[in-house]
């Protein structure tokens, strides 16, 4: 049950395209809100709203070291994701694989 709630918070979280940008850019590597924020067309306790969500979803964590408020990637949170995308796409695969198989067979009858 953890691991569909935490999906599902993930999922949520990602829905929103000025998340996404911000998950894009920290891929890059970790940055401070105010970098975040400087490309997106919103205010800054916008931006911090975004951050709140994904934070709540495991997918970001950050850390305030005096004034500056420094965000980060949470790896395990994005692996969960992926590997349930996978999962999909590999049965998915299967499926076709199969499809294509007696495609193959009935067209030889």
């Amino acid at each position: 049950m953890f691991r569909d709630t935490t999906l599902d918070l993930a999922f949520q979280a990602l829905a929103d395209p000025s998340r996404r940008a911000m998950v894009d850019r920290l891929a890059q590597g970790p940055a401070s809100v105010s970098e975040l924020a400087k490309p997106l067309a919103m205010s800054l306790p916008a931006v911090m709203q975004h951050l709140q969500v994904l934070e709540a979803s495991g997918l970001v964590v950050s850390e305030k070291i005096g004034r500056v408020r420094t965000c980060r990637i949470e790896p395990k949170a994005l692996s969960q994701a992926e590997q349930w995308i996978a999962e999909r796409r590999a049965l998915w695969e299967r499926r076709l694989d199969r499809l294509a198989q007696f495609l193959d067979e009935t067209e030889n009858d």
